[in-house]
């Protein structure tokens, strides 16, 4: 496989932290932290493999004069983790080697920030050969999906946040029935996965349709719950790469029936399967797949979609 250099620079979000206040409720006075160190020590590395044994996992470890707590953001669109300690394990899940810029906020009194960053190269080996495969027919073919439209469950919506009945992992809002009446438009799609002879695997939307549901596309002011094009997505246009990454939702690692198989699609460029609900679209999480069949969930903050594919053109 090829090494592609892949250099996120992160997006650093204020982070205020409410400081303490006297009896008057008054402000104590800011400090900001100082001396400020990041460490990394990436998981399997050696002479041999200098840049880790393939699982992808560092633990870095922060420490400031003054600090309080420690943002990090490991550059990788995985958000912002808060560890009051400085010491962290994060997972880099991109296949081949990589380059992250990863970032520490040291938080003084007050809320003040004081940060320091690094770069940081890391190998990830994860690979889904046989996803790879039932995507795109293996090496050198290329196979053709559809909504399974015909099917009951063919989109379907359920919580993202934990719930102790499980609810988290399956569609437990709402499961629709085939060809449920306001996503018609969508069932037109046509997408195309294509392995190279020499195992690239390549993603394109066949048919300039891009879905969006209600709550999404009233915040990004579209009508919802209907069809649109690259008005709306542009990036439902051209051929993407996709690459495969370790999942680590709380669906996955809390799913007990079915077993979701721990891996995640992820279509460059913005691309996405028709479902569309901004950035996260492009991060599709297997539940079940096989050579006709894949089902997958998307996030969508506290929301999770649930999309029904086949490789059999429905009928109506």
């Amino acid at each position: 496989m090829k090494n592609l250099k892949y250099i996120l620079i992160p997006f650093l979000s204020l982070f205020l932290l409410t400081s303490c206040q006297d009896d008057e409720g008054e402000f104590g006075e800011l400090i900001p932290p100082t001396n400020v160190t990041l460490t990394a020590e990436i998981v399997g590395a050696d002479a041999d493999n200098p840049n880790g044994d393939g699982s992808g996992f560092v633990n870095f470890e922060a420490s400031a004069t003054g600090a309080i707590t420690y943002l990090f953001d490991f550059g990788d669109d995985s958000g912002l983790v808060v560890a009051p300690s400085g010491k962290v394990t994060h997972r880099f899940s991109l296949t081949d080697l990589n380059t992250y810029s990863v970032t520490v906020m040291a938080s003084g009194r007050g809320g003040v920030i004081t940060s320091k960053s690094m770069n940081i190269d890391v190998f990830s080996s994860f690979e889904d050969s046989e996803a790879k495969d039932f995507l795109s027919g293996g090496a050198g073919n290329s196979k053709i999906w559809y909504w399974a439209a015909d099917k009951n469950g063919n989109i379907g919506l359920g919580p993202n946040d934990f719930m102790p009945g499980g609810e988290h992992t399956y569609p437990q809002w709402f499961n629709a029935g085939p060809w449920w009446p306001d996503k018609l438009c969508m069932y037109d799609a046509e997408f195309e996965f294509t392995q190279s002879v020499d195992g690239e695997l390549t993603f394109e939307q066949l048919t300039d349709i891009v879905y969006t549901p209600g709550d999404y596309a009233g915040s990004i002011g579209v009508a919802g719950d209907t069809c649109h094009g690259p008005e709306v997505a542009p990036s439902v246009d051209g051929v993407k790469k996709v690459t495969f990454s370790p999942s680590s939702s709380i669906a996955t690692l809390d799913a007990t029936n079915p077993e979701y198989r721990g891996t995640t699609i992820n279509i460059s460029d913005g691309g996405f399967m028709c479902w569309y609900v901004g950035e996260t679209s492009s991060k599709l999480e297997i539940i079940e797949i096989t050579n006709n069949t894949l089902k997958v969930r998307i996030e969508e903050g506290p929301r999770a979609w649930y999309c029904f594919y086949q490789t059999e053109k429905p009928v109506q």
